[in-house]
């Protein structure tokens, strides 16, 4: 193997001398070596992914003295062309941060210096190769030995073993053999490299000292001048000594451990009965039944009175069993104990759901046998629950420990209590319902029809409906349901959100005065509220409710129909009072309530589109009449009804809306129709009649949308029909005018207005024949003009309007003629336009 260069004596003297070349303080080279210098390329993930050429340099380790001080360097050094070595780059050890073998150079022999006072780390740094493994650790073990030394601690080592470069250098120190001088002659003496560097004390020692150095050398028969030999000794005597007490150690171990393996268990042994005691005696405490509770779950009643022990014991009993089958005990231990409980279980549910399905029935029949809690003649009488719930509640507990007990106990529970409380709501609701019909002062409303003639000063008030029996209502009863419905749902263990109950005490009318009744979810007391999580217990909830709640739409739909034929408007009202509730119920337990509302809804909107249907029918009736003169009659009708309606409106209009826009639809189609029956006076009918439709809704087109737009298509037809009449009564008096100004427009698509004059029948002469044909008499033909406007007009109102509008349309089309003669006859004087504006403005 060949020679390391760290024991190149000559290499290290010219590193000296390169060094020293340079700089002016004496640098001491500790070790040096020759090395590849590479310089790597950084890879993805931050690695180095190759090297470029390698050039030869050597790497020094050098210290300098400054003080008190020693400062640590790694030089760089190059060869020149002269084959001298010269600084090329130093570092400062301290700077020194991480030790990192390369991983891509499969011998291990490449390895990187990394300094944290490197201006650019984006620059990968130098990489040095050496020769083999061996001087790669020599210099590795030179650099960490310095750093831990002088600087206190080594860089972060990166790529290697700090253990195995340990047992490295234990293997491979170098040592040296010296001869050492004994009385009994020259003996040889092996020591490492690094032991035999000893540093020299500069201070003398007392002659006594001496003395007492130089008997203990003669013990070992050793001169006072050989201080090696005899610290070599002193070491080997001290090794020996070590070596004797880990001996006897580890001849011991066996015995103490044998000692320790049986104290541990019986400290284990002593833990483990005192737990075993600790769990024993609660196991005792929880299995033993007490006799206070065993009578109550056996035989006790459940009287009002009785019922704090009846949940002390069922408190106690659901404990016991939830903490026997959380035991992890075997159950061949507590099976006698485990049959005990279910067997006390079953009693306990027995008999407090025997009691329970009695109890409801017994409940309500207390309350069906007094007349009191009913609405009788000449007076209504608002339903109370408040005593019922009270008397529930006393059992709610009992209810929660059945579920947990036996939650299938639950469902004849349920059904037992649905079935006696809808006896008593619906006889409720039936006793109420008919005394708002009996006691209301509603009659036969006379509704505005379409059939007959039309009533224009009929008044418009309002004071007592039968929407008011509705409102009171479902004022009472809805939050009533409401509030049984989030009752049921708790006091029967559903895992439901509450609702905010309904003040019973108020007897207001909260819709009549626009306020809507309080159904928003809200925090039951001493309890968070919890939604409902599972589908299947939502639909068994749904179910149970239409049990308690089924039958009571009938009253309802009872109180809608006899509204409905007393007054067939009042379905406005109560729509917009359904629509309210409906909006405000949103509430999961109050479900069949909701569908109830929805249902009455439905039947409003049916009867009062049977209603408009009704009224549709009676204006299409019209057609069939004979020729129509002046506005038909439904015409003021509607204006009646649609003046009415708005009246009836609570909250949303667009029953309202619908009905309008559906009758008005089959009024201007009709109207239509009833025009063609004499198409000599169509445009007369359509203008009369839109005008009407304008007049009568002026009113309310500027504050309801729906009659605006139908306001803003009457108008637009009423122009054009006063368009088509006025157009034809002014060609019918001027008609040779108006032809002679056709003709030439006709033949100025083919000709110069110079050319037209020689055609036949349009020269100056016969210009001039239908000049004076047409306006000789110019006063007479207005005047018959006027009159024959007046003579078809049965709305004497509308004449005015209508003359100022034939008028100006005549006069626009004077004035396009004139344009026209200009062209074709400009030397001809014809009546201007000016004099024709005066001439109909004085008649």
């Amino acid at each position: 193997m060949a020679r390391s260069s760290a024991d190149d004596m000559e290499l290290k003297r010219s590193c000296e001398g390169g060094i020293m070349a340079k700089e002016k303080d004496r640098e001491t080279v500790v070790m040096c070596m020759r090395v590849a210098k590479g310089r790597g390329v950084w890879g993805k993930a931050g690695k180095l992914a190759s090297r470029h050429m390698a050039k030869p340099r050597v790497l020094a380790i050098t210290t300098k003295a400054k003080g008190q001080r020693t400062k640590a360097f790694v030089r760089v050094l190059k060869y020149s062309n002269g084959g001298v070595l010269e600084p090329a780059k130093v570092y400062k050890m301290k700077h020194l941060s991480k030790v990192e073998v390369v991983q891509n150079d499969p011998s291990g022999c490449t390895f990187l210096l990394g300094f944290d006072n490197l201006r650019s780390q984006s620059v990968s740094p130098p990489q040095w190769t050496m020769r083999n493994k061996d001087d790669r650790n020599r210099l590795l073990m030179c650099i960490l030995n310095m750093c831990k030394e002088i600087l206190g601690g080594i860089p972060k080592v990166v790529g290697m073993d700090i253990v195995e470069m340990a047992m490295w250098a234990k293997e491979n120190t170098p040592v040296k053999v010296t001869q050492v001088s004994t009385k009994d002659g020259p003996i040889e003496s092996v020591v490492g490299e690094a032991d035999s560097q000893v540093a020299v004390e500069k201070d003398l020692v007392s002659q006594a000292e001496e003395e007492d150095i130089e008997a203990l050398l003669g013990t070992y028969v050793i001169a006072i001048g050989e201080a090696e030999a005899f610290s070599e000794r002193m070491k080997r005597e001290l090794v020996a000594l070590e070596s004797a007490n880990v001996y006897a150690l580890m001849e011991t171990e066996s015995v103490v451990e044998e000692i320790e393996w049986r104290n541990n268990r019986l400290e284990l042994q002593s833990d483990s009965n005192v737990a075993l005691i600790d769990e024993l005696d609660k196991l005792l405490v929880f299995l033993q039944i007490p006799p206070e509770y065993e009578a109550s779950l056996t035989g006790g009643s459940f009287d009002e009175g009785n019922m704090v022990k009846n949940i002390e014991a069922c408190d106690w009993l659901t404990s016991a069993i939830k903490n026997l089958e959380a035991s992890n005990l075997d159950p061949v231990y507590v099976r006698e104990k485990r049959a005990e409980f279910v067997l006390l279980k079953c009693t306990f549910v027995r008999r407090a759901s025997e009691f329970l399905r009695n109890y409801f029935p017994s409940l309500i029949d207390f309350m069906l046998n007094d007349k009191g809690n009913f609405s009788q003649r000449g007076q209504l009488q608002r339903p109370d629950h408040a005593d019922m719930r009270y008397k529930c509640r006393t059992y709610a507990r009992l209810l929660q420990h059945i579920k947990s007990l036996d939650k299938s106990c639950l469902t004849p529970l349920r059904k037992a209590y649905c079935h006696s409380l809808n006896l008593l709501i619906r006889r409720e609701a039936r006793e109420f319902s008919n005394e708002l019909r009996a006691g209301s002062k509603a009659s036969k409303s006379s509704t505005p029809l379409f059939e007959g003639p039309a009533s224009a000063n009929q008044p418009i008030n309002i004071t007592d409906t039968s929407a008011d029996a509705y409102c009171k209502m479902i004022t009472v009863f809805i939050p009533l349901l409401v509030d049984e419905s989030s009752f049921f749902a708790h006091f029967m263990c559903f895992d439901v959100s509450a609702l905010a109950p309904s003040d019973e005490s108020d007897n207001k009318n909260p819709v009549a005065e626009g306020k809507s009744t309080s159904l928003s979810i809200s925090e039951p007391s001493g309890s968070s509220a919890k939604s409902i999580n599972s589908t299947a217990e939502l639909g068994v909830l749904n179910q149970c409710l239409q049990e308690l709640l089924d039958g009571i739409q009938e009253d309802f739909y009872a109180l809608v129909d006899w509204a409905f034929k007393l007054d067939p408007l009042s379905c406005i009202s109560m729509h917009g009072i359904t629509d309210r509730y409906l909006s405000g119920q949103k509430a999961e337990v109050a479900g069949y309530v909701h569908v109830l509302l929805d249902d009455l809804e439905t039947r409003i909107s049916i009867l009062f589109s049977r209603f408009v249907d009704d009224a549709c029918y009676q204006i299409e009736k019209y057609e069939r009449n004979v020729r129509q003169v002046g506005v038909v009659p439904y015409i003021p009708r509607f204006s009646q009804l649609a003046a009415r309606m708005e009246q009836y409106i609570n909250g949303s209009r667009d029953l309202v809306d619908q009905a309008y826009t559906k009758i008005v639809t089959i009024m201007f189609v009709t109207l239509e129709k009833i025009a063609q029956v004499e198409p000599k006076y169509v445009d007369i009918v359509l203008l009369e009649n839109y005008a009407a439709f304008q007049h009568s809704l002026y009113d309310l087109a500027n504050v309801v949308p729906t009659l605006a737009k139908y306001y803003h298509q009457a108008s637009e037809a009423y122009e054009q029909a006063c368009s088509r009449h006025i157009n034809l009564v002014i060609y019918i008096h001027f008609e040779k005018l108006f032809q002679f100004a056709r003709k030439i427009e006709e033949l100025m698509y083919n000709m110069s207005p110079e050319e037209i004059p020689f055609q036949v029948g349009m020269s100056k002469v016969d210009f001039r024949k239908m000049l004076k044909s047409s306006l000789s008499g110019l006063d007479k033909t207005i005047n018959a003009m006027y009159r024959k406007l007046q003579k078809n007009i049965t709305a004497e109102e509308l004449l005015p309007s209508l003359w100022e509008k034939c008028k100006k349309e005549f006069l626009d089309k004077y004035a396009t003629f004139l344009k026209l003669i200009s062209k074709i006859y400009p030397s001809e004087t014809v009546i201007s336009v000016n004099e024709m504006r005066d001439t109909l403005a004085s008649l």
